[in-house]
C-alpha cells in the first residue's frame, strides 16, 4: 500500500507540473540553451549584423509532459523553421500557453528568422 501511495503522489506531482507554464524570464533564459540557432534578443536587433528572412512566423509546439518539455518542443520547431528559411538565428517575438481544455495547455511561439554573420 505504501508503494501505491508514493506512485499516486508522483502522478499528482507530474500532473500539476504539466499544467503550469514558465515565467517570461525562465523562457528567455532557457530557450537559448535548447536551440541550435542563435538567439537574438529584441534589444540586440539594432546592433546585430543580421538580415531578417521571415517575420512573424508562428509555431504551435507539440504538447510535452512539463513546461520545459513544451519549450524543448518549441525549440526544435524554431530550429527547423530557421533552417528551412536559410537562416541561423531567431528573435522571439511572443509566446503563450493556450488552454486546450481544463487540464491541458499548448505552447505557441511567434518569432522572426534571421541570417547573421
Amino acid at each position: 500500500m505504501n508503494k501505491l501511495i508514493k506512485l499516486n503522489l508522483v502522478g499528482v506531482i507530474l500532473f500539476l507540473t504539466s499544467c503550469t507554464s514558465m515565467s517570461p524570464l525562465q523562457v528567455h533564459n532557457t530557450l537559448p540553451t535548447l536551440t541550435k540557432s542563435k538567439y537574438i534578443t529584441q534589444a540586440e536587433i539594432e546592433t546585430s549584423n543580421c538580415k531578417p528572412l521571415t517575420k512573424n512566423r508562428s509555431y504551435v509546439a507539440p504538447i510535452g509532459m512539463t513546461p520545459k518539455n513544451d519549450l524543448t518542443n518549441a525549440a526544435k520547431g524554431i530550429d527547423e523553421w530557421v533552417k528551412i528559411d536559410g537562416g541561423n538565428a531567431y528573435v522571439l517575438r511572443n509566446f503563450n500557453w493556450v488552454n486546450i481544455d481544463q487540464d491541458t495547455s499548448q505552447l505557441h511561439v511567434d518569432f522572426d528568422t534571421l541570417l547573421c554573420e
